[in-house]
């Protein structure tokens, strides 16, 4: 599963985005780190390896939701700093 593990002080939350076993509890040992996503700056920071992602996921690794939601903002975001 590809989901978010929180690191960061209290009340500063900062999220990796890892690959590990669905099983695993939050911050468990991971299999690996793809991403970061930071919602405290504006607008929030999210860093992707999208070559990564795509390998497990054709491994079949699933998304959890927010990830998705992270993956497809990113996707869409670079096509409108184009268009601009």
């Amino acid at each position: 599963m590809i989901r978010l593990a929180r690191v960061g002080a209290r009340k500063q939350p900062h999220y990796r985005v890892i690959v590990i076993e669905k099983d695993r509890a939050r911050n468990g040992r991971s299999i690996e780190v793809v991403g970061t996503y930071n919602p405290r700056t504006n607008p929030a920071s999210v860093e992707l390896k999208r070559d990564r992602i795509d390998y497990w996921t054709s491994k079949g690794a699933q998304l959890s939701e927010r990830v998705g939601k992270l993956l497809s903002q990113a996707a869409a975001a670079p096509a409108t700093e184009v268009a601009a």
